[in-house]
């Protein structure tokens, strides 16, 4: 009992009461990757690469995949690690936050509100902005997968870059405007990553996997949960007396619309091609097509 409080208590500090996490502040000068240049120059370089290294490989005819070892795997357990860090570092930090922090709002707000809403002049700095930064850097590492794809010769989509620049982008927001909401999404996308990553990595060493679609289910639940926090902003932003970073998340809001779209638009295909798949014993001629689609549903699935 005395050593799980001492753990506790380690934990706590080094996760959110350590000098660095209270006294951290988002700034274009001490914070790296902070500024809109530098923003933008490696949205660029990730598509230009990414587009490089799919016609570099087209020209030169490459039809089996590059063998990457154990990359993809020790990957996979680093995001998954990552964002279990993540998770429970902005979760002791939101505690300690409205813990030191409640006396200014608990007239207008509950705890609850106050993740969805953050008071009018919010600045980024302090604990749940070091975990949001920490969550912003680890979005370049997740920008790796796309790489890996394209070795693995599979087919690079617009809708892939698209994806992996808009969330790259609206971390980027969160931060600079001291977005609302922030919190709750990065806690639900970080416990569904650690989750998914930690599947990949399962399936990375040659353990079985799952007989339904996995990933992309996970994906639905992230949209769904994404998709109140962001509408849960709107009446308390008008009830309450407004919400702090209120333009970025109206500018989020197309974003997320966007990739709505496209992610339904995959779901659908998915569905209608097997919907497609005819059984073997009524057609007997239509077993390779039936495998053909179903890998490539699965190699889109893990290409989210």
């Amino acid at each position: 009992m005395v050593t799980t409080t001492i753990q506790r208590q380690s934990l706590s500090y080094w996760l959110s009461e350590h000098p660095s996490i209270v006294g951290f502040r988002w700034s274009h000068t001490q914070s790296w990757g902070s500024t809109w240049y530098f923003l933008f120059t490696s949205i660029a370089a990730y598509i230009t690469l990414s587009v490089f290294l799919h016609i570099l490989l087209a020209l030169f005819r490459r039809r089996r995949p590059v063998p990457l070892g154990p990359i993809p795997a020790i990957h996979s357990l680093s995001m998954a690690l990552i964002s279990v860090v993540i998770f429970i570092g902005i979760l002791f930090s939101t505690a300690a936050e409205i813990r030191d922090t409640r006396w200014f709002w608990r007239r207008s707000k509950t705890p609850f509100q106050w993740l969805l809403c953050f008071p009018l002049g919010t600045r980024p700095s302090g604990r749940v902005f070091f975990w949001s930064y920490v969550f912003y850097l680890s979005r370049f590492l997740q920008l790796l997968r796309t790489f890996f794809a394209i070795l693995h010769r599979r087919k690079l989509t617009f809708s892939q870059l698209f994806n992996q620049s808009i969330l790259l982008f609206m971390s980027f927001l969160w931060l600079e405007f001291s977005q609302s909401f922030q919190v709750l999404a990065i806690l639900s996308t970080t416990l569904v990553y650690s989750v998914v990553y930690g599947y990949r990595f399962w399936t990375a060493i040659g353990l079985p996997s799952a007989c339904f679609p996995f990933v992309v289910n996970c994906q639905v639940v992230l949209l769904g949960c994404n998709l109140i926090w962001h509408v849960g902003v709107l009446p308390l932003h008008f009830l309450n007396g407004g919400c702090n970073g209120i333009g970025a998340w109206c500018f989020n809001s197309v974003l997320n619309g966007a990739i709505l779209f496209l992610f339904l638009n995959f779901y659908v295909k998915m569905h209608l091609k097997k919907s497609k798949v005819v059984p073997v014993e009524d057609d007997p001629s239509a077993t390779h097509e039936s495998s053909a689609s179903a890998l490539e549903a699965k190699r889109e699935q893990k290409n989210l």
